[in-house]
């Protein structure tokens, strides 16, 4: 059973690209599905430092043997994908594009804008919703990647490929988009939401696989949860980044800026509610909390926690009822917290 999927717990950009990266890296990987659209941009640090920002490619393209796969569930942004494609100089046989995965036109793009969705709803548009639109009126017009003649090196049937390596015990990742407080379905605050469901089940069956070879999933949360900039939705709890900063203790400002709008984003203090309920439907095997420097600044690029960030981590933990299982503490580091800490029984 060697899938693991990652999902987000809260409202998207909770590091979930970089806790990819390091299942891929630390487990051996062998594929790393990237699935969704461009509407969602994941940043992951290599060995070097080098910072890169993918919409599309797994964050898991920077390792050397991994094969990346775009399947059926994906929505493509042809110019951004062979934009990514060279800035890694991923060779064509590393990535795989399923043929029936769908193409984002510049024309879905403009009807995103025509009906307002940045205004109504903090949409990055992208065009990903109008695309899946499209697909799912099946009386519109749709392009598929067999449809692309730059795409014709990479095309594969994902699904065939994805179970013959699950056969050979070979391990896959499924790199989730977004967050759980942003599913189409699930949320609590629709229409404020994404084109689609951002549930590990949703994952799952975009990539075409079945639930019998999950054996990991792990919930990705954030210290300080965000919403994009914008009429985005309720954040409970919004907070401004310089009162981040000034709690933090660190010297310089701390805020963040969307990776597809390059926007600030809204910020709030932790809350369980959202998180809790991303854990009854996702039933996670393994929780990662990144950004835990937001409490200490001190603890910065360190594997000791102090006493400040010790105690919130036991407070989140009470908070959701569940052991963190993994901590983030900069934007390219994430440890096991068997790391970081002595293991104890969470009860």
């Amino acid at each position: 059973m060697p899938i693991s999927i990652v999902v987000g717990g809260q409202y998207g950009s909770e590091g979930k690209g970089k806790i990819a990266h390091y299942v891929a890296r630390t487990e051996g990987a062998r594929a790393a599905v990237r699935i969704g659209g461009p509407n969602s941009g994941h940043t992951v640090y290599s060995e070097r430092g080098d910072k890169f920002i993918f919409q599309h490619l797994p964050t898991a393209a920077i390792l050397p043997n991994v094969t990346c796969v775009l399947a059926t569930g994906s929505y493509i942004d042809v110019a951004r994908l062979l934009h990514e494609i060279a800035l890694v100089k991923l060779p064509s046989h590393r990535l795989k594009v399923d043929p029936h995965a769908v193409l984002i036109t510049e024309q879905d793009c403009v009807d995103e804008h025509l009906v307002g969705l940045r205004a109504g709803i903090g949409s990055t548009l992208t065009g990903t919703g109008a695309a899946v639109l499209n697909r799912i009126s099946r009386t519109r017009p749709v392009r598929f990647a067999k449809d692309e003649p730059s795409l014709k090196p990479y095309l594969t049937d994902t699904k065939e490929l994805l179970s013959l390596m699950l056969d050979a015990g070979d391990r896959v990742v499924i790199e989730g988009t977004q967050g759980y407080g942003l599913s189409v379905l699930h949320t609590p605050f629709y229409p404020y939401a994404t084109s689609r469901d951002t549930t590990a089940a949703a994952f799952l069956s975009e990539a075409g696989l079945s639930p019998i070879d999950v054996d990991d999933i792990i919930l990705v949360v954030r210290a300080f949860p965000i919403r994009v900039p914008g009429n985005s939705g309720p954040l409970e709890t919004e907070i401004t980044w310089e009162q981040v900063s000034l709690e933090s203790g660190s010297v310089d400002p701390i805020s963040e800026i969307t990776s597809v709008t390059k926007s600030l984003r809204r910020v709030a203090r932790f809350d369980s509610t959202i998180v809790r309920a991303a854990i009854r439907v996702n039933h996670p095997t393994r929780i990662a909390l990144n950004h835990l420097d937001y409490i200490d600044k001190s603890i910065y690029k360190s594997k000791t926690l102090s006493a400040r960030a010790m105690n919130s981590l036991l407070e989140i933990e009470a908070t959701i009822g569940r052991r963190i299982d993994l901590i983030g503490t900069s934007e390219e580091l994430t440890f096991s917290k068997v790391q970081v800490i002595q293991p104890r029984r969470f009860a």
